[in-house]
């Protein structure tokens, strides 16, 4: 696989009262994603809180997945962190256990070290790891990071690592951005910010979507991008998942579909969120299941 493909999830990561990760938890809610139809799981991108989780952890809960029956073939964690050495040492990691790719913020925090000093970053990465195996995912997430991964960069990159440098995740929910991507690098697997805007993406270019709320909804996300491919009509289908996702988008993802599978599971742990994020309530969970009302009745069943 050179140029990935399809419906990815990042999964959550969720926490015991101590603030543990809880690995049963962890485990059985990636199973059930797999399950459900993602073609790949990104464990410890923006939705799993991986910047409020030490690299020890990541690397063992990585770990577990892959020893619990995971192929690492439908793995691409998130490895990017701002001290270049600590990305080398999770991204090694990952490209060793054999995951299908790593997904990659850029350095963030110097936010004036610019394309030129981004190249730099990424190429240094690529050189230390130095293992043919490794297919990078550029992570684009400037509301987040403070950094944009620009069109520019990633032709750059594109250029410079073929091989390495894949695909890219716009999570900046900007079309033109999106179109800017994949008409500058076109060897590059390009996934718009999230599943609403899917068939859009589909039809000029892109490769799939890569969204947090595969989570909860990878099979009707899943039977989408497959209808698409094959010409049918998805008009109602792409009304549906696009509802679903404002609904959980509205009431903040991440301790929105904490919440959901706080209630549907019985497991309360599900409500832990780590620091400095607040964690999920009951309530909230209650009020949007009922709000997603038929559109949820799969999560939670295997």
């Amino acid at each position: 696989m050179i140029r990935p493909q399809g419906t990815i999830a990042p999964i959550l990561t969720p926490f015991e009262n101590d603030g543990r990760i809880a690995r049963d938890l962890w485990i059985s809610h990636a199973k059930w994603v797999l399950d459900q139809g993602a073609h790949f799981l990104s464990p410890f991108g923006t939705t799993g809180e991986a910047l409020s989780v030490s690299l020890r952890e990541r690397m063992q809960a990585l770990e577990w997945l892959v020893e619990a029956g995971i192929s690492p073939s439908h793995l691409m964690p998130g490895t990017g962190v701002t001290a270049l050495a600590e990305t080398v040492e999770l991204t090694a990691h990952a490209v060793g256990l054999g995951c299908a790719g790593v997904m990659v913020l850029p350095s963030f925090f110097y936010t004036a070290a610019g394309d030129n000093g981004q190249a730099r970053y990424y190429g240094e990465l690529i050189e230390r790891v130095a293992n043919p195996a490794m297919r990078m995912i550029l992570y684009h997430i400037p509301q987040n990071s403070g950094v944009p991964v620009s069109p520019a960069l990633t032709a750059r990159l594109s250029q410079a690592f073929p091989d390495v440098v894949v695909a890219y995740k716009d999570s900046a929910g900007d079309w033109n951005n999106t179109a800017a991507v994949i008409a500058a690098a076109p060897r590059v697997a390009v996934f718009p910010s999230s599943e609403a805007q899917l068939t859009k993406g589909l039809a000029n270019g892109a490769a799939g979507c890569i969204s947090a709320t595969v989570n909860l909804n990878a099979a009707a996300i899943r039977a989408l991008y497959d209808a698409a491919l094959a010409g049918e009509d998805i008009t109602d289908a792409d009304a549906a998942i696009k509802a679903f996702r404002k609904i959980i988008q509205d009431a903040g993802l991440i301790s929105a579909m904490k919440a959901v599978l706080a209630v549907r599971s019985g497991d309360r742990r599900w409500l832990n969120l780590r620091a400095p994020h607040e964690n999920a309530t009951q309530a909230t969970g209650e009020a949007l299941l009922a709000a997603l009302g038929p559109l949820a009745d799969h999560i939670g069943r295997s």
